[in-house]
């Protein structure tokens, strides 16, 4: 059971073992991984809106910890960095204040079909076989209208918007699949700070449930960036792909 300012050892230990299993997809997948752990949470038994904030502070380090990883490979595009950062931190913090008096099923249960059509589009594009090649600068305005959305939307669910970043550079702005995975987790790991303040802020953030899952999900991020790093891109792509599909897919079937 779940109380206010205590969490049961069992709890604990379920938030744990969430946060090894998201820590280790997060690395690979580009996610900061609070976007997952918010249903598993709720499902042990944690109240909805302190699943929605509790892992994102642990998003923070995981994701400087794997973005690092890709940074070494020179995988994170310098100006789409800067310029998500300009639009998505102040949208995020517009999103985290909006929880005051928006509910989230409804959004969340549009995010996860977007998630599922994202997924399936990058599985389409594994499947043309086509080499990957290095696209035109995007526009200015394209970047920034795609993080300044997914800030909204990030601020609201409380994540730190890597699951839909990384798609979203693969389809919308025509990334490679690496430099789109190391440039959604630099991003995320800055958009997580102004939510996580917020999100304290407004007393939804319970810490020893935060600190387990991080201790867990911390350094298994670094290693899912290492095993992403090591495949080949089409399998890399393709294993993306199935992992968007089947999560949204599934999160769908379980919101039903």
């Amino acid at each position: 059971m779940l109380l206010y300012g205590w969490v049961s050892a069992e709890i604990l230990l379920g938030a744990a073992l969430i946060g090894a299993g998201i820590g280790l997809l997060s690395g690979a997948f580009g996610k900061g991984g609070s976007a997952l752990a918010t249903p598993l949470l709720h499902v042990i038994g944690v109240p909805a809106i302190v699943a929605v904030a509790s892992p994102l502070p642990a998003t923070i380090p995981a994701t400087l910890l794997a973005s690092r990883v890709y940074a070494r490979e020179r995988c994170i595009d310098g100006r789409v960095f800067r310029l998500a950062l300009a639009a998505g931190i102040p949208a995020t913090i517009v999103g985290a204040l909006s929880t005051r008096w928006i509910p989230g099923g409804g959004l969340i249960l549009a995010t996860d079909v977007l998630v599922l059509l994202l997924g399936m589009r990058v599985l389409l594009r594994a499947q043309d076989g086509t080499p990957e090649v290095d696209p035109a600068p995007a526009s200015l305005l394209r970047v920034t209208a795609i993080v300044a959305v997914v800030g909204i939307v990030s601020g609201l669910l409380g994540n730190s918007g890597g699951f839909l970043l990384a798609p979203l550079f693969m389809t919308a702005l025509h990334m490679p699949v690496r430099r789109s995975l190391g440039t959604s987790l630099a991003v995320s790991a800055v958009l997580a700070v102004p939510g996580t303040m917020v999100h304290a802020w407004l007393g939804h953030i319970d810490w020893s449930l935060t600190l387990a899952f991080g201790l867990a999900s911390v350094p298994l991020a670094n290693v899912g960036a290492r095993i992403a790093l090591r495949l080949r891109e089409r399998a890399l792509t393709l294993s993306y792909g199935f992992g968007l599909t089947a999560l949204a897919g599934g999160l769908l079937v379980f919101a039903r």
